[in-house]
């Protein structure tokens, strides 16, 4: 009884407080799509029952769960080390500084990246605002996680967005970046939010999934699918999730997104391995959310059948989004990588990554991290 009651308080408090902010702060919720954005939506085969459907059926939570008990968890949960007590050791590079000639891939933690492939820049979900939520005083980056503002950004010939949730599509960082970006390429919809933030529709791409756009004369961007859902106010699945292909010349790249473990994996990989670097999330996993998202053990299956050389593992390391220990992520992905024989790399946030180079070597910087 005494729980139910909390649970019942809680709902009540949010209620509250989510409808005070939404009246005060309705531009960062964005806009669902209409007019010929939500026309050409409606023709997508992805689409049914007003909203879009995974491939396979997918519950947002698992059975015998919940949304209020899963953020009761999440929010209560203080002895489990989900937050590193001390700041994060990072990297500060000069962005604006390096070479053209170089191939990089830089992390800016969770599930956001800086590549620069042939002299070109691909900025994917930055959320450099020091939070991932629609209040700024909910869900904080860790201690050390934000050494690369916005403003220290170079100019992007590429914008991604894999989906449209807070921690991958972050309405302040989105206007700061907005001079400098040429070009966006987004799942069907997300376009929406984007240009009612003021960006021209003129530079935004929408893709449905295994549709490709050509990007420079030897590169194709392929949207490809994804296991997850998609809203940023009380509606969900108005406009698609995706994960994204990207061969150039010189480089095959799975840029993953969020994602639930599914067959779409394997399809991938037959249609558009073996890939260079795979970037696959491999955090805040929950097994309330094992539809939704990978947990721990199913990275190296995802790696194999996607035919990856090597694979980065994000989504971790900079928010509290679940009750696992902030670190566990990558301890468990380095233990179980000595098992396998696909490599890892474990780059700090903001440590340059040449892509160039067929064996980094990186550190095991969380360790000892309390």
């Amino acid at each position: 009884m005494k729980r139910r009651r909390m649970l019942g308080y809680l709902g009540i408090l949010s209620s509250i407080s989510v409808g005070s902010w939404i009246a005060l702060n309705k531009a960062v919720l964005g806009t669902n799509p209409k007019g010929k954005r939500l026309q050409r939506i409606k023709n997508s085969p992805n689409y049914k029952d007003g909203q879009f459907q995974n491939l396979s059926y997918t519950p947002t939570f698992a059975e015998e769960n919940n949304k209020i008990g899963s953020m009761w968890r999440v929010m209560t949960s203080k002895d489990i080390r989900t937050k590193p007590t001390v700041a994060l050791p990072t990297v500060k590079t000069d962005l604006k500084q390096i070479s053209p000639n170089t191939d990089y891939m830089i992390w800016f933690g969770h599930s956001s990246y800086l590549l620069q492939l042939e002299g070109k820049t691909i900025l994917i979900d930055p959320v450099l605002s020091g939070y991932a939520a629609p209040f700024s005083w909910l869900n904080a980056s860790f201690k050390g996680t934000d050494p690369y503002p916005a403003e220290s950004l170079p100019d992007i010939d590429y914008l991604l967005i894999s989906h449209d949730h807070y921690d991958h599509l972050d309405y302040e960082t989105i206007k700061k970046i907005q001079p400098k970006v040429k070009q966006v390429v987004c799942g069907l919809g997300v376009g929406e939010h984007l240009e009612y933030w003021g960006y021209s529709p003129d530079i935004i791409e929408e893709l449905d999934w295994n549709e490709s756009i050509q990007l420079e004369k030897d590169w194709k961007l392929t949207a490809t699918p994804a296991r997850h859902f998609s809203g940023r106010g009380i509606q969900r699945n108005k406009t698609l999730w995706v994960s994204f292909v990207l061969k150039t010349s010189q480089h095959n790249l799975f840029l993953g997104g969020d994602s639930g473990y599914d067959s779409h994996f394997k399809a991938i990989g037959d249609q558009h391995g073996p890939f260079d670097l795979a970037l696959i999330e491999q955090g805040q996993y929950n097994l309330a959310w094992k539809y939704i998202h990978l947990m721990p053990e199913e990275i190296f299956t995802v790696a194999k059948e996607l035919n990856a050389k090597r694979i980065f593992a994000g989504h971790n390391s900079k928010f509290k989004l679940s009750i696992h220990p902030w670190d566990e992520p990558l301890q468990l992905l380095w233990e179980n990588s000595k098992k396998q024989e696909i490599p890892v790399i474990t780059p700090k946030i903001g440590e340059l990554v040449d892509l160039r180079e067929e064996n980094p070597t990186f550190s095991t910087w969380w360790k000892g991290i309390i």
